[in-house]
């Protein structure tokens, strides 16, 4: 009888989405974590001294001789970056350098989609940091505005006026710190590796695409791309705020093939020829036409066990596969549910929590609804203040669920939801009506 042999597998910049997976496979799988988590202190001190370089070297050296299978990261703001360098340092599987630096730099893949598929590409322009009048605007208002390097919806938000634009773009001290160290990793990279001259300081403006927005998953290996599964990325009413990741799509499949042509053109426009991915597509409301919003170089941890739930396998399983020179196995609907969702819970108003949970009360809350995946995220003071300010809410806390339909999907919500003791007192159970309204449509 032989025995499989564990992989040693790197993990870089590991959140609460990839611990969670990673605790339940370290029976097959020695498991390594290097980095830092941006959104737990005290680690994320660590940022106002991070050196991509010297972090890099570092772990080039540790890792030499250690017989490492696989390097993985689903992180958004470093990961994709450190994962390649370090990937072409080991000989590795990794995404080409220039595909991640094309991706994450919002400008330059806003250039790439325009050479290659335009139709799919909002009008767009750069605004430079340091405008001060009408003029410096490239269109006209309202529109949609973005750091040209960022991640997590970070300070991207429809703006109206010139005005609303200069109090969204200015910053105290210390937040404008905060966002320098934030993009000078990627800018260090730039600079030493690409040809890119426009400086991820920069905001770009986008012209504003109403409709339905999903996410189209996959991953490419040997330049051959496979699509996953399409997501509904659903916002809260009259808001652009993330309600809910819903999976499968409801779309008709002709027009989820459709998303899936339009995110393989993306790719390729961007040289993306190996990794896992996330491309963001908004259908405009009018015509039913796609625009490409942007492709994140990187699994979504976030939808891990949707795919699970549904299809039958973990997506974090297949990174691993993807990423130690295997073929994935995937398979398509043989899961114990018909759909699974995302659901976030969201401060609207900022007014933070009700209370303060206890680790008890959340793990208590866990064990009373084993087949879910609960994630809190408690904030208060400066940084709630904080992320008010950049995301334009407040999320508290995650629910990631499978059901055999719809309309049990939406109940088992609302209990874990009525089940919560420390909401923010603004209206928490709007989210609940709301769902529980649409699925009597059902």
């Amino acid at each position: 009888e032989t025995t499989m042999k564990r992989r040693k597998i790197l993990v870089l910049f590991p959140d609460e989405w990839d611990r969670s997976m990673t605790a339940r496979g370290s029976a097959e799988n020695d498991f390594h974590f290097e980095g830092f988590d941006l959104f737990r202190f005290p680690e994320s001190a660590r940022l106002f001294t991070f050196d991509v370089a010297r972090f890099v070297d570092r772990l080039s050296r540790r890792y030499a001789g250690a017989g490492l299978d696989a390097i993985l990261t689903s992180d958004e703001q470093f990961g994709p970056v450190v994962a390649s360098l370090l990937g072409e340092r080991l000989g590795l599987p990794s995404t080409p350098l220039d595909a991640v630096l094309t991706s994450q730099h919002k400008y330059y893949a806003r250039c790439a989609f325009e050479k290659s598929l335009p139709e799919c590409n909002p009008r767009f322009g750069l605004i430079g940091r340091d405008f001060r009048r009408t003029f410096d605007v490239p269109i006209e208002f309202p529109f949609y505005v973005k750091p040209v390097k960022a991640a997590f919806s970070v300070l991207a938000r429809r703006v109206d006026s010139f005005a609303e634009l200069e109090r969204h773009a200015r910053f105290s001290w210390f937040e404008q710190r905060i966002i320098e160290r934030l993009v000078k990793p990627f800018g260090d990279v730039m600079r030493a590796r690409s040809s890119f001259d426009v400086e991820p300081f920069s905001l770009l403006a986008e012209e504003i695409v109403d409709g339905a927005q999903v996410t189209v998953n996959g991953f490419a290996r040997g330049s051959q791309v496979t699509m996953l599964g399409v997501v509904d990325s659903i916002m809260f009413p009259g808001t652009d705020q993330f309600e809910r990741f819903q999976y499968p799509s409801a779309l008709p499949r002709r027009e989820q093939e459709g998303a899936e042509d339009i995110a393989r053109r993306a790719l390729a426009a961007v040289g993306f020829t190996h990794g896992m991915f996330n491309v963001e597509l908004r259908l405009c409301a009018a015509t039913g036409h796609a625009k490409v919003i942007e492709i994140n170089p990187r699994a979504a941890g976030q939808f891990y066990d949707l795919f699970e739930r549904v299809d039958g396998y973990n997506l974090f399983d297949a990174l691993i596969a993807l990423e130690a020179g295997e073929a994935p196995l995937v398979r398509h609907r043989e899961g114990r549910d018909a759909v699974a969702a995302s659901f976030v819970l969201r401060d609207l108003a900022g007014g933070g929590l009700g209370r303060w949970p206890s680790p008890g009360e959340v793990a208590e809350l866990r064990a009373r609804h084993p087949e879910s995946r609960i994630m809190i995220y408690p904030k208060r003071g400066s940084d709630l203040r904080r992320e008010m300010k950049w995301l334009g809410s407040y999320r508290y806390g995650v629910v990631n669920l499978g059901a055999r339909t719809q309309a049990e999907l939406f109940a088992r919500f609302v209990r874990i939801h009525r089940d919560i003791g420390f909401h923010p007192s603004a209206r928490p159970s709007r989210q609940c009506e709301e769902l529980l309204g649409g699925s009597a449509a059902d």
